[in-house]
Parts: C-alpha cells; sequence; structure tokens
C-alpha cells in the first residue's frame, strides 16, 4: 500500500506549481481588466467551504488591504441560507472552490443572482465546472488539480491568485512583481527546513497542536490546523496570538507544540506570547521572516523565512512545510494522507442547483 503518494507529491511539487499559476495570472490581466471596468463595485464578498472559507478570509484581508473596498468572508453557507447578511451594495462576490463543484458555493452563487446587484469572480482549480460556468468571470489554477482529499497545493495556488487578484484591483505593480519570487522562495524553505518538519511531525510526544496568527495569516493558522486534524487526527486549534493568553493557554505543557506564525506588524506582541509560553511549559516553533526580529529569544524550533519580501506578499510561504508536517505526522500514526478519514474531496447534498 503506497500510502500518502499523493499527497507528498502534491506539496512537494508546489515551486513548479507555483510558477505556472503566476504565468496563467499574467496572461489573463488584459481579460481580468476588462471584467473589472464593466463594473463599479461598492464591497467585496468572498466566499468559500472548509479549506477554501479559510481562504476566502485570506483573501478578504488582501483585498481590504489593497483595495480598501469593505469586504467580508463568509461560509458559503451564510449567502445560501442567509442572504440578508451580506450588505444591500453592488457586490463582488468571489466564490472560491477547489473543485468548482461544491453544492453549498453553487447556491450561495444562485442566492446571490436572486437577491443581490453585482458580479461573480470564482477561483477555482477546475474552470470548466458549473461553478465556473455560472460566474462572471473565471481566475484558474488548473495545474494545481490534485488526487488527495487534502487540499494542499491547490490552496496556495489558489491563494496565489487571490493575492494577485487584490494587488491588480489595488494597482499594486510592485507586489506583482514580488510575487515572482515566491516559488523559488519556497524551493529553498523546502530544502532548507524538511527535514526539520519532518522531526517534528514524526514527533508523536508532541499530543496537541496551537497555530498562533494575526492579521491575514490567521486564515492561514486555521487552515494549517485543518490539514493536521485531516491527515493525522490530532488535537489542534488556531487563535489569535493575544486572544491564546484569554483561556486556551490553560491546555499547554510539555506535550503542547505552539507554532506562531509570526508578522513584521506586531512581531514584538507576537514573540511575547511565544515566550509566555515556553515559560508555561510548552515546545515553540516560530515561523518568522528574520530571527532578529526575535529580539534576543530563540524559540524551541524556528523556519526562518529570509525572502527578503512584503510581509503581505510573502503569506503563502507560512504554509506548505506545515503541511509536510502534517504529512509525517499521519505517516508516523499509520494513517493515509491521501484519504483522510470520514472525508471527501467534494461536498456535493441533495438539493436543486
Amino acid at each position: 500500500m503506497n500510502r500518502g503518494i499523493f499527497t507528498l507529491d502534491e506539496i512537494t511539487s508546489q515551486p513548479e506549481i507555483w510558477a505556472s499559476t503566476l504565468t496563467g495570472f499574467s496572461r489573463n490581466r488584459e481579460a481580468l481588466s476588462d471584467f473589472l471596468d464593466q463594473e463599479d463595485f461598492e464591497q467585496v464578498v468572498s466566499i468559500g467551504c472548509g479549506s477554501t472559507h479559510y481562504l476566502a478570509m485570506i483573501a478578504a484581508s488582501l483585498m481590504i488591504h489593497q483595495t480598501g473596498l469593505p469586504t467580508y468572508a463568509m461560509p458559503s453557507s451564510q449567502v445560501w441560507l442567509f442572504p440578508k447578511s451580506v450588505p444591500a451594495k453592488r457586490t463582488l462576490l468571489l466564490p472560491i472552490s477547489r473543485s468548482g463543484t461544491t453544492t453549498e458555493t453553487l447556491l450561495a452563487l444562485k442566492r446571490f443572482r436572486e437577491n443581490m446587484e453585482g458580479a461573480a469572480l470564482t477561483i477555482t482549480c477546475y474552470p470548466e465546472e458549473l461553478l465556473g460556468a455560472r460566474s462572471d468571470h473565471v481566475l484558474a489554477a488548473p495545474d494545481a488539480q490534485e488526487q488527495s482529499v487534502a487540499q494542499t497545493r491547490s490552496f496556495a495556488s489558489m491563494l496565489l491568485l487571490s493575492e494577485a487578484l487584490a494587488a491588480h484591483m489595488g494597482r499594486d505593480e510592485d507586489t506583482l512583481r514580488q510575487m515572482e519570487c515566491l516559488p523559488d522562495a519556497l524551493d529553498g524553505l523546502m530544502q532548507t527546513y524538511g527535514e526539520l518538519v519532518a522531526q517534528l511531525g514524526e514527533d508523536l510526544s508532541i499530543e496537541r497542536i496551537f497555530f498562533l496568527g494575526n492579521g491575514p495569516l490567521y486564515g492561514l493558522v486555521c487552515e494549517a490546523m485543518l490539514k493536521m486534524k485531516e491527515m493525522s487526527i490530532t488535537s489542534v486549534e488556531p487563535y489569535h496570538f493575544l486572544e491564546f493568553r484569554h483561556g486556551p493557554m490553560s491546555m499547554v505543557n510539555s506535550e503542547t507544540l505552539v507554532t506562531g506564525f509570526v508578522s513584521d506588524s506586531a512581531g514584538e506582541q507576537e514573540v511575547r506570547v511565544l515566550r509566555d509560553m515556553e515559560q508555561l511549559g510548552a515546545r515553540t516553533l516560530a515561523i518568522i521572516e528574520n530571527r532578529d526580529n526575535l529580539g534576543g529569544w530563540r524559540p524551541d524550533h524556528m523556519i526562518e523565512l529570509s525572502s527578503g519580501l512584503n510581509e503581505w506578499v510573502r503569506v503563502p510561504l507560512y504554509l506548505p512545510l506545515m503541511q509536510l508536517m502534517a504529512f509525517h505526522r499521519s505517516m508516523a500514526k499509520g494513517l493515509d494522507p491521501d484519504n483522510p478519514q470520514h472525508l471527501s474531496a467534494v461536498i456535493e447534498l441533495d438539493e436543486e442547483l
């Protein structure tokens, strides 16, 4: 039985897939501009289910940062079942779906057409599927399609498209140029830290994991949590850094790994939380751009990104090594990361589409 062969390939192939995704976006910028120029949007609503709901949260942060437009991230089911939760303004709906066939997202798009004004721009890996066909414009990452149930390269590639879309709408050519460095930066990180995350994943004396992040990185720690739960059936929770002190830190002990996705903007406060958790007995892992930002403190483990990129540009770099850690933990527990228990690649409901 070749457990995990698809997942491992899908994680480790990301530098190449990211490059092709960015090339595809560049080729389609003129058509994207033509679409956007036809509308005068007052707000953006990004939606998805499971992983893509967390991606919608990141996309919302990126969109606000780049455009200043009011942007809301919601589960697709919220728009479907509670359409009045969306403010009544001319809206750019941003459905995100790996498969393009997720029932809740299709129903959300249907409800949007019935009740709201605006247009829909879908981000997907399968542009030919129903969601793309029913949208006004599509951004696709077809090379990121997967055989595994758990989303890895598909998530990151759709994140790249979300980031590029926000930069395009914000007319931020510098960000788009910096994004071209992401594939090589990821390749270097995989080579440098692959052994470290394998060791952490295989360390079954770690009984629970907390992922901490702020700003656009909060949606990312939510996705890291989901990957670890899906693949390795581990007790994992995501929190904003400072919120972790308000109760959840009561769970910390020597069998706990607290992993911080450290930003530039709030790094001083975020590192302080990690130091506090170390004093309570937790093991710590800091993912940070530059070790000098740790203020002289050293966590138990560290991944130094050293990307040289703006903190908003480098958001995708935090995730793939955590996907790899989840893979190794799954394998160490004798599970099959290609086929997590109770899960399927697409959730399809018996509803009228």
